[in-house]
């Protein structure tokens, strides 16, 4: 019939195990992660904590020096935060930004909220914004075709990195 006959490629796989109890609900803390995070004063992800919220570093990050300013009260929307709240979500997102810039020097930040399971928001309950660094070309093979990330920064390091310039910035 001059069709062409299709031979699959061998299948590559990339082992990320401990990824396995966050996408198979494993061992999934009970309450909230974001409220745990701002009660605990060792917190070890979180780089900055102002009066009504904080900067944590995302677990399962984008990039290296993926940030997400969170309220300290857990409010599920932008609308139900008060002025005060989203007034200093702004200014830690300003911070976020210069301190991403100083540390990272990335092309350009992704910066955003996702409300609701349907929006994209992984935690829905507790309202949080993404500050996302980005670089010409990040989106590449492992991305692309993989759908896997490769990140070259553990947390700590990454922690340790913003700690000293959103400490900085503060006390401007």
């Amino acid at each position: 019939m001059g069709g062409v006959a299709v031979v699959p490629s061998a299948v590559e796989r990339l082992w990320s195990p401990w990824r396995f109890t966050y996408v198979s609900g494993i061992d999934r803390p009970e309450g909230c992660v974001f409220c745990d995070a701002a009660t605990q004063s060792d917190a070890p992800l979180v780089v900055f904590r102002g009066t009504a919220c904080y900067v944590i570093l995302n677990l399962y990050p984008y990039t290296n020096g993926h940030l997400m300013v969170v309220p300290v009260r857990h409010v599920a929307s932008l609308a139900a935060t008060t002025a005060a709240e989203r007034a200093e979500m702004m200014e830690l997102t300003q911070f976020a930004e210069r301190a991403l810039a100083e540390a990272y020097r990335p092309h350009g930040l992704n910066v955003g909220i996702n409300l609701g399971r349907a929006g994209g928001a992984g935690i829905v309950d507790h309202v949080h914004m993404h500050v996302v660094p980005r670089w010409d070309g990040d989106t590449n093979f492992m991305t692309s075709v993989a759908e896997s990330r490769v990140l070259p920064e553990t947390l700590e390091g990454s922690a340790e990195k913003l700690r000293p310039i959103f400490a900085k910035l503060a006390s401007e």
